[in-house]
């Protein structure tokens, strides 16, 4: 297996501070948002042989296995992050494959440069992706009941959110949550930030149950998305929970250090809370407009000790190992290709060490085995 170094993405909504604790090194005062591991051609892994992608890329079918590379191409399906959120990021959805396919296609049709600020699909990929807290880990994710953010907008006396009001409480759920999430996003700008202005201040004043839009507004004043977040279910995670994040359905990130696995997709369309292009017109095209639970996993063990958090998709599969003080060595020996990731104690993978942020690659069918006292996470795909 091959020992992983892995860029740090220093992304302005990232934690100056959790990765560097986690991996047990000064802060540098900066920003640290995204440690990446895997292909993804914008920040590969690098190994002792060569950068992970270039690995794939020479030889698919004995890094990836036979099964997987036929099923899901000379690539590798997921990208596994440590994602530490200091300051909440854009809300946003991600497209199912199949709008996936025909976004990219019309976006090349009409030859919309891949690196345009405008440009809403960088490939031709879905993006379904799992987030586990590793600390509590606050976020938004999926609508809440209408009649209940009705109330929870009304709750804030702000005269100019009535009409809001109304339309959650006239129409079914799915038509007024597309209507609403229409009028704040196509409102006039200056008018919607008087509007959140009078959100934030009430929300300050209030707290309880108003307190993570306050400190969205906090840090994206006047941002129509800070109306557009209270649409959505508050969800606070504790350690070894999890959310899994399916095509159309809206989300953020608050704040939290967490492991992240998702689609090898760059495909992402925003609602709000970000300087970057919002498209309005697609992005209410991709949106499930529904209710949801936001279904928090929690991880199931198998008799072997390993924790497996279940999603309905097979690019990626997520587990991990809580390696107790004289444990026996589990084998993880597989036909597909997987990445392991330590987050607390010391873990042994086959002849390394590793320490928590650290990680390492195992093609397909190489011996992968491990034991130690502390966390690993494994990331593989189902063939």
């Amino acid at each position: 297996m091959d020992r992983l170094t892995n860029t740090i993405r220093p992304y302005a909504w990232g934690s100056t501070t959790a990765i560097a604790e986690l991996i047990g090194v000064e802060p540098s005062g900066e920003p640290q948002a995204e440690m990446w591991m895997g292909a993804h051609p914008g920040a590969p892994s690098r190994t002792e042989r060569g950068a992970l992608n270039e690995l794939i890329d020479a030889d698919p079918e004995h890094e990836l296995g036979k099964e997987a590379a036929a099923k899901f191409g000379p690539r590798l399906p997921f990208l596994l992050k440590i994602l530490a959120a200091g300051a909440p990021l854009s809300l946003q959805v991600h497209p199912d494959l199949a709008q996936a396919k025909e976004g990219y296609a019309e976006e090349e049709r009409r030859g919309v440069p891949i690196d345009a600020p405008h440009r809403n699909y960088k490939d031709a990929n879905h993006k379904p992706e799992l987030i586990c807290a590793l600390t509590p880990f606050d976020g938004l994710c999926g609508f809440r009941d209408p009649a209940e953010t009705a109330t929870l907008l009304e709750g804030l006396g702000v005269d100019s959110l009535k009409p809001y009001v109304d339309l959650l409480r006239a129409h079914p759920a799915e038509a007024a949550l597309r209507e609403v999430l229409t009028a704040v996003l196509s409102a006039d700008p200056e008018q919607m930030s008087e509007t959140v202005a009078e959100v934030t201040a009430a929300a300050q004043r209030l707290g309880g149950a108003y307190e993570p839009y306050a400190g969205i507004a906090h840090h994206y004043p006047g941002d129509p998305g800070v109306i557009a977040a209270m649409l959505l279910n508050h969800v606070q995670l504790q350690p070894g929970e999890a959310l899994f994040l399916g095509a159309g359905v809206p989300h953020a990130y608050l704040d939290g250090l967490g492991v992240e696995i998702m689609a090898n997709s760059d495909n992402v369309l925003r609602c709000g809370l970000t300087p970057k292009h919002v498209d309005v017109p697609e992005l209410l095209r991709i949106v499930r407009f529904e209710p949801t639970d936001p279904g928090v996993l929690r991880p199931e063990a198998s008799p072997d000790g390993e924790e497996v958090y279940d999603t309905p998709i097979d690019e990626f599969r997520l587990s991990r190992y809580v390696l107790p003080e004289g444990a026996a060595a589990h084998d993880l020996t597989a036909a597909t290709p997987q990445i392991l990731l330590c987050t607390a104690g010391t873990v042994h993978a086959g002849e390394l060490a590793l320490e928590p942020g650290q990680s390492a690659f195992v093609p397909a069918g190489e011996k992968a085995e491990v034991s130690g006292v502390g966390t690993v996470f494994r990331a593989t795909v189902v063939a």
